[in-house]
């Protein structure tokens, strides 16, 4: 039998208000935007990756891996507070889908740009296997794996292209 989540009458405002966790959930409150909740988290993981990029690759490994596995908590804290899986204002998933995605590219502009073209496409559309993942893995892991591998994707992309540019 299959426990269903607790329907929660909070709207997603009220639980950031009240809870930090869902406010971290929320990309820190990027995900309130009515407009592009996922690209805003995406953005947000722009500058974090630039910044990281700057301290070197152990603090990109290090931050980029605790960003995930603490989404992982934070998503499924979240998605039972508000009573909705994968609620469309959860973006701490595509912050850390983002850093994946630049983990392994050249550094300069053109190439982050290129990374979070590559990764919302890939998190949208959803091809095999982030669909595959996506369909099949439920709670705060499946909010963040499609992501994760979509990001994993984007990176591969692009540093294949990096290696014949």
């Amino acid at each position: 039998m299959k426990l269903r989540p607790r329907r929660s009458h909070a709207t997603p405002a009220a639980a950031l208000g009240a809870d930090p966790m869902a406010w971290l959930a929320f990309g820190l409150g990027t995900g309130l935007s009515p407009v592009g909740p996922g690209t805003l988290g995406a953005l947000l993981g722009l500058p974090l990756a630039w910044g990281l990029r700057l301290a070197g690759p152990p603090a990109f490994a290090a931050v980029t891996a605790f960003i995930t596995i603490a989404g992982i908590a934070l998503c499924g804290h979240t998605a039972r507070r508000l009573g909705v899986h994968d609620h469309p204002g959860i973006n701490i998933d595509e912050v850390a889908g983002q850093l994946i995605a630049c983990a392994a590219i050249p550094a300069g502009w053109p190439w982050f740009a290129l990374a979070f073209v590559f990764f919302r496409v890939l998190d949208i559309a959803k091809p095999w296997p982030i669909g595959w993942v996506d369909k099949r893995l439920g709670g705060g892991l499946g909010i963040m794996a499609d992501d994760v591998v979509a990001g994993v994707a984007a990176g591969a992309i692009l540093w294949g292209l990096a290696q014949v540019a």
